[in-house]
């Protein structure tokens, strides 16, 4: 009889047991087997770059075509390291924005050799196929695709404000695009530094053009009273 009852007391473990090992089958060699209520520790919710169609070794094909990446709400800036970076750019993309910007706008960079040696390099990488390599507008975009020439920086643009400069590489102006999503808000004034440096240039050279044409005057000059003097004498 005491046998009879263990017998009967052993079956709900022996089934308890088979029911566990028979949930630890599943198909996938790396599953930790089968979850007993995943709502409760598996969040449900949506997130970016997962696809909702194939989860949990089923199919859903209402999902196949869920967006999970969706765009950013409207202000939202990266979080760096740096406070200028994470700063918003405010400052609207209108006509009236971009003449705000050549008049408010300052880098906030300290300008060094260091700090436009790195905007050329960055210049060469973004700009120059358009610009050039001394930004007269005579990059190999120009050149070869027959696209219109931007303004030189010894030209037209010479004393464009480096507010405005930013603000264009921001939002793009023109035939420009913008350079907002491949240039961070200091890789943008580092450029700006080094196109601040190609204006110099720009009037330095003609500084050297009117000294020389002064020199030529004045030589001019003294060639006429040195004849007129020798002529004096002769008399």
């Amino acid at each position: 009889m005491r046998e009879l009852s263990k017998r009967v007391y052993n079956i709900p473990v022996i089934v308890a047991i088979a029911l566990l090992a028979l949930t630890g089958c599943v198909r996938d060699e790396n599953s930790p087997g089968y979850e007993y209520m995943p709502d409760m520790y598996r969040s449900p919710a949506i997130e970016a770059y997962v696809d909702y169609g194939e989860i949990r070794d089923s199919i859903n094909r209402n999902y196949m075509e869920t967006i999970s990446a969706r765009k950013p709400p409207e202000g939202t800036v990266p979080m760096t390291n740096s406070s200028i970076n994470d700063m918003p750019y405010t400052i609207p993309n209108t006509n009236e924005g971009y003449e705000l910007a050549g008049e408010v706008l300052k880098s906030p960079l300290k300008n060094s050799e260091s700090l436009v040696e790195e905007g050329k390099k960055i210049y060469s990488n973004f700009c120059i196929q358009c610009h050039g390599a001394e930004g007269q507008g005579d990059g190999a975009v120009v050149a070869k695709g027959g696209h219109p020439a931007p303004g030189a920086y010894n030209g037209p643009l010479k004393d464009l404000p480096q507010g405005k400069m930013f603000h264009t590489l921001t939002y793009g102006k023109g035939v420009m695009g913008s350079h907002a999503s491949q240039l961070t808000k200091i890789e943008r004034w580092k450029v700006v530094a080094y196109v601040m440096e190609l204006q110099k240039l720009g009037s330095e050279d003609k500084s050297a053009e009117q000294e020389n044409e002064e020199g030529e005057s004045d030589g001019d000059n003294g060639a006429e009273a040195g004849g007129d003097t020798t002529a004096e004498l002769l008399n």
